[in-house]
């Protein structure tokens, strides 16, 4: 591909199908040269591509050479003197100049130039294989570019392996490969084995770059097996971080069957002693319930013959009431018959006494009548 892909911005907002910004009401315009040999349209749906820095350093080998290079020089052509902003999104950085000292971590999300001339121009790297946008905008116009990385050579692997597994039986190793920049690239990954374990063909995910698998059988006796893995050692960039290009995990071989037959005789043990504990528990429950029961039963006992012995006191009581009653009446009535014979007497006594003193007046009465007839004394009737 030719190195220079003139973007012109009615070009772009073709490509880009709405990500170009124009207000009519300015006169100014810009247009976007990328001066460096890439591949892609720098459209989102299909981007520039260029490696990303994975010696740490961003650089611009040549432009006849697309796999050499690790940025993008964008050039603007706008209205002499016009201030132009380059703005990063996603994953994309921007330096003003690349060489020997601009590392993988340089760089900045908006740079703005004021051009003496008619072009600015900056460079734009990335390292991430996911796409990104740079937008070229000066006032009343803006143009955008998408580019994305191409991953580094093979940096770090990851594996992942079950702990344990069945004598006989088979687990599955799954491996992971990725560039310094943790994007997933392919490579090769050898594994072995130690413990009598057989590593199975490594195989690659049809859908998930980087992503290996690989069976592991395992031996038919109990015990520890080793699996281990390894990619082509890079060459190491202490500056961003060391490689691991090896792995290593021990897998627990066990006869599940045994171990199986061990935790059911030992469930059934651990049953059986649940049951008998159980059983003494309910034997102790019902003693101790018919302890009380028991104890309930004499205390109501005894409080039935207390109550029986309590109802003989009243009875008692009831008839010693009734017996004293009878005798007090039989003395009441004994003591107004006797008051009432002696009143009787009492008033015999002076109802004759009256008659006598009567009897008596009368006599005298009567005597003095005959002998004072013109001082006559009424007699008492």
């Amino acid at each position: 591909m030719k190195s220079f892909k003139k973007l012109a911005l009615a070009l772009v907002a073709a490509l880009t199908m709405g990500t170009l910004v124009v207000t009519p009401a300015s006169a100014n315009t810009v247009s976007v040269d990328v001066t460096t040999e890439i591949s892609g349209a720098g459209t989102a749906a299909s981007p520039f591509t260029v490696k990303v820095p994975s010696d740490n350093v961003v650089s611009v080998a040549d432009t006849s050479t697309v796999t050499n290079n690790e940025a993008l020089l964008l050039t603007a052509t706008v209205v002499a003197g016009t201030p132009v902003t380059f703005t990063a999104v996603g994953n994309v950085k921007l330096v003003s100049a690349i060489g020997a000292t601009v590392s993988a971590s340089a760089g900045s999300s908006s740079i703005t130039v004021t051009p003496a001339s008619t072009t600015a121009s900056v460079y734009a790297f990335t390292t991430s294989t996911s796409a990104s946008a740079v937008t070229v905008s000066v006032v009343g116009a803006s143009t955008t570019l998408y580019l994305k990385g191409v991953a580094g050579p093979a940096y770090n692997l990851k594996m992942t392996v079950p702990t344990s597994g069945n004598i006989s039986g088979k687990v599955t190793a799954t491996f992971e490969v990725s560039d310094i920049f943790g994007n997933a690239v392919a490579d090769t990954v050898t594994v072995t084995t130690l413990g009598g374990a057989t590593a199975g063909t490594v195989t690659a995910d049809a859908l998930v770059t980087g992503k290996y698998t690989s069976d592991i059988t395992l031996p038919a006796t109990a015990g520890t097996i080793a699996v281990g893995a390894s990619i082509t050692a890079p060459t190491a960039v202490p500056t961003i971080g060391l490689a691991v290009t090896s792995q290593t995990a021990i897998v627990t071989v066990s006869d599940l069957s045994s171990a199986l037959a061990t935790a059911n005789a030992a469930l059934a043990a651990e049953k059986a002693a649940r049951a008998a504990d159980a059983t003494a528990a309910a034997a102790a429950l019902a003693a101790a319930v018919k302890a009380e029961q028991d104890k309930a039963a004499a205390a109501a006992i005894t409080a039935a013959a207390d109550l029986v012995k309590a109802n003989a006191e009243i009875a008692k009581l009831k008839a010693d009431a009734v017996t004293a009653k009878a005798a007090a009446d039989k003395a009441l009535a004994d003591a107004t018959a006797a008051h009432a014979a002696e009143l009787a007497k009492v008033k015999a006594d002076n109802d004759a006494a009256i008659a006598a003193m009567k009897k008596a007046f009368n006599s005298l009465a009567t005597k003095w009548n005959k002998k004072n007839p013109t001082a006559k004394v009424a007699l008492v009737k």
